[in-house]
Formats: C-alpha cells, sequence, structure tokens
C-alpha cells in the first residue's frame, strides 16, 4: 500500500512541473470547463489543466497497481423456450479481457448515435434515420456470440450493427452526412451500410408476409439461419399489445424452435446467440430468438417518441436496465474493472467520436458524375437506363 501511495505521490509531483515540449494531451471537457471556472477565481488558467492531468495520471498508476480478477461467473436470466428441451445455460464467464471490449462497443455505439441525433439536428444529417440507442446489447452480444466469418444480414437500425461488424465510427458517421469516405461512398445513408459479410440495412416494415415464407423455405431445406426479432415494444408508434393478439414473438416460427431473450443483457445475449449457433451449425435447421430490448429515441428522427409513451417509462428503463449500466456494475462489484478505468475508456471514445464527426462533416460530398457508380460490380458506361442526360452536370462541390 505504502509502495503506492508512493507511486501516485511520484506522479502528482511529476506533473506539476511544466511539459518540455507543449502539453502532452488535450484537456478534457471537464477540464475545459475548470479552465473558464479558473479564470473568473483570477487563477492561473494552466492550473486547472495540471490538476486535472495529475488526477487521471494518478488514476492510472492506481489502476495499473491494481489486482483484478481475471474473470467472474454471473447468473443470467433463464430464456424462455419454444419446441426445445433444454436452453442457454443460466451462468456465464465474463473475463476481464471481453468485459472491457464489450463496454467500449457498447459505449461507441451508445456516443455514436448521440452524435448522428445531434448532426441530424443541425440538419447536417438529412433523410430517414434510425438510431439504436437502448439496444446496445443486441448488436454487441450477437457479434460476440458468432464468428466474422458469418453472414449477418439487419433491418434499417443498422449503425450498431454496421458498427461491430468492423467498420468504423468514422466510415458510419460519414455515411449518414453523405460523404465520399462513407461505408457506402455517401449513397447509402443510415439504411443502406454494408461490410465484409454484413447486408444491409433493409426495410422490413412491410415484409411480414416474406418473413413466414423464409421461416417455411429455412425450415424445409434445413439451412443454418438464426431469425432475430428485436422486439424494443414499439412498432413505429404503435406497442406491441396493441397490435399482436400474441407477443410471444419466439413462438411465431410455429415449426421452428424459438427463444425469448433478454436483450438488456448483453451475456444473455451472447449466450443466447452461442447456443443458437451450435443449433444451426448441427444441421437442425433454423432457430428463431426474440430479444427483449427498449430504444430510448423514437422510432426516427421524425419521431419525438413521447406521444405513445411517457418520459417516465424511458427513464424506468434507463434507470433500472440500461445495458452499459447493467455491466459496468457487474464488472466493478466483481472486481474485473474500476470505475476509473471505465471513466478513461469514457473519455478515450468521446474523443474518437468527435474525430469522426469533424472527418464526416469536413470530408467531400461525392461528385455527381459518379452518381451511377457501383450499380454494377464491373462499373460500365454511365449511359444505362436512359439515365445518360445526367452526365452534362458536374459537380460544383
Amino acid at each position: 500500500m505504502r509502495k503506492m501511495l508512493a507511486a501516485v505521490s511520484r506522479v502528482l509531483s511529476g506533473a506539476s512541473q511544466k511539459p518540455r515540449h507543449g502539453f502532452a494531451m488535450l484537456p478534457s471537457l471537464v477540464s475545459i470547463s475548470r479552465l473558464k471556472q479558473s479564470s473568473h477565481l483570477g487563477l492561473p488558467k494552466c492550473w486547472d489543466y495540471s490538476h486535472s492531468l495529475k488526477t487521471r495520471q494518478a488514476s492510472r498508476v492506481l489502476v495499473a497497481s491494481r489486482n483484478f480478477a481475471n474473470d467472474a461467473t454471473f447468473e443470467i436470466k433463464k430464456c424462455d423456450l419454444h419446441r426445445l428441451e433444454e436452453g442457454p445455460p443460466v451462468t456465464t464467464v465474463l473475463t476481464r479481457e471481453d468485459g472491457l471490449k464489450y463496454y467500449r462497443m457498447m459505449q461507441t455505439v451508445r456516443r455514436m448515435e448521440l452524435k448522428a441525433d445531434q448532426l441530424y439536428k443541425q440538419k447536417i444529417i438529412r433523410g430517414f434515420c434510425h438510431l439504436c440507442d437502448g439496444q446496445e446489447a443486441c448488436c454487441v452480444g450477437l457479434e460476440a456470440g458468432i464468428n466474422p466469418t458469418d453472414h449477418l444480414i439487419t433491418a434499417y437500425r443498422a449503425h450498431g450493427f454496421t458498427f461491430t461488424r468492423g467498420l468504423s465510427v468514422r466510415e458510419i458517421l460519414a455515411e449518414l452526412t453523405g460523404r465520399k469516405g462513407g461505408c457506402a461512398k455517401g449513397k447509402g445513408g443510415s439504411m443502406h451500410m454494408y461490410a465484409k459479410n454484413f447486408y444491409g440495412g433493409n426495410g422490413i416494415v412491410g415484409a411480414q408476409g416474406q418473413i413466414f415464407e423464409a421461416y417455411n423455405m429455412a425450415a424445409l431445406w434445413k439451412l443454418p439461419c438464426i431469425f432475430i426479432c428485436e422486439n424494443n415494444r414499439y412498432g413505429m408508434g404503435t406497442s406491441v399489445e396493441r397490435a399482436a393478439a400474441s407477443t410471444d414473438y419466439y413462438k411465431r416460427g410455429d415449426f421452428i424452435p424459438g427463444l425469448r431473450v433478454d436483450g438488456m443483457d448483453i451475456l444473455c445475449v451472447r449466450e443466447a446467440t452461442r447456443f443458437a449457433a451450435a443449433y444451426c451449425r448441427s444441421g437442425k435447421g433454423p432457430i428463431l430468438m426474440e430479444l427483449q430490448t427498449y430504444r430510448y429515441h423514437g422510432h426516427s428522427m421524425s419521431d419525438p417518441g413521447v406521444s405513445y409513451r411517457t418520459r417516465e417509462e424511458i427513464q424506468e428503463v434507463r434507470s433500472k436496465s440500461d445495458p452499459i449500466m447493467l455491466l459496468k456494475d457487474r464488472m466493478v462489484n466483481s472486481n474485473l474493472a474500476s470505475v476509473e478505468e471505465l471513466k478513461e475508456i469514457d473519455v478515450e471514445v468521446r474523443k474518437e467520436i468527435e474525430d469522426a464527426a469533424q472527418f464526416a462533416t469536413a470530408d467531400p460530398e461525392p461528385p455527381l458524375e459518379e452518381l451511377g457508380y457501383h450499380i454494377y460490380s464491373s462499373d460500365p458506361p454511365f449511359e444505362v437506363r436512359g439515365a445518360n442526360q445526367w452526365i452534362k452536370f458536374k459537380s460544383v462541390s
């Protein structure tokens, strides 16, 4: 303990010295706020930055010197089953490495969606935009339970899945702002993002009949396919209780086995996905998973989200079932991480999001003459489907 305190003392004393080549890092948002406060108090402006730097360096020493557990075992909610004799396990092991990775990924998706909300309200993002904040355990948990070589198709609320499939925040935000650096060259927008082994955003709203046809064909051919219903309680502005005589969506496959999963718990989603993937890989055919989750935003950016549900309902879910909060509490209470370490991740994530947003607003739009590119894999001449009259126009950006 004395050695640890001595190390902290050395960091604090060393941090108060002036850096040889200027500041070692930019001040955080908290530091900027304190700089403003210190200027009102008549204190030197560099005092606040030095104080913030001391605190962060001290927290790093404390984290580095602390002995964390390598893993911990947790109980998870039992899944409801349909046409299955046994389901996923009710306990699971979380390693410190995986926990930190899941936390960073979910926090990145959350912050990315909040930044998209801000850019949309500034009219930098236009058109359709469906945000998934609140549902982070679904995309991160699903990715944790499958292989990178597995193929994934999702619906229009696609940003989180695009990130977990391997694309950067920069590519996603640039796609939302319609820039050349976007993952679909700025031509797809919110609902049409693609990555390796990832095929969409797709407009699934009007495809209920096609879903049942797909169930039937997958069962006939015993396809290794996991059908997933992200049940966030509302179909646009209509609650599931008002829209469906039976809300047991995991049974909708009828002859296809199903699971109902706590979609706010990343460990529940991960274990259920592993179970479902193993079921399919064994040659038994398709399986259906219903992930019970919740979206904090409205259906899309045109929906305030509070005309068909109360603010109190949203706040209750945030306070009791938030997926990031649940993982954080588990890790801290089981000595897999410290509050200070997770705060450092939060700071790093915020910086990543801000850098990506800067790129997404500064990157140029695709020129108009590229409007017809990437329709066919071989990029034939633009003169297709009578569209050649557009070729005379040139981009002014």
